[in-house]
C-alpha cells in the first residue's frame, strides 16, 4: 500500500487490483477463522466418514490431477489396490 501510494499515486487500476486482493485476503481470514483454521469445510463429519469406509459405503484413496489439464482429468487411487490386481 505505502509502495503505491508513494510511487504511483495516480495509477488508479494498480490501487483498485491492491485493494481486490486485500478484500480477497480479508473474506478468506475470516472463512477460515469460520472452519477452524481448515481451507475448506468438511463435506461430512470425520466419523461419518469413517463409519462409511468400514461398511463399504465410501472408498478412501488418493485424488491424482493431472497437472496440464487440471480442470478435465483427475482420478481417485483406492487404497490397498495396485494397478496389477485384477478382480
Amino acid at each position: 500500500q505505502n509502495y503505491l501510494d508513494n510511487f504511483w499515486p495516480d495509477l488508479k487500476a494498480a490501487h483498485e487490483l491492491f485493494d481486490s486482493i486485500l478484500q480477497a485476503r480479508r473474506e478468506r481470514e475470516i472463512e477460515s477463522q469460520e472452519n477452524n483454521g481448515k481451507e475448506y469445510p468438511e463435506h461430512l463429519p470425520m466419523e461419518i466418514l469413517e463409519a462409511g469406509i468400514k461398511s463399504g459405503r465410501y472408498v478412501q484413496g488418493t485424488l491424482n490431477v493431472n497437472k496440464h489439464r487440471a480442470q478435465l482429468e483427475a482420478f481417485v487411487r483406492l487404497q490397498g489396490f495396485s494397478s496389477k490386481e485384477t478382480g
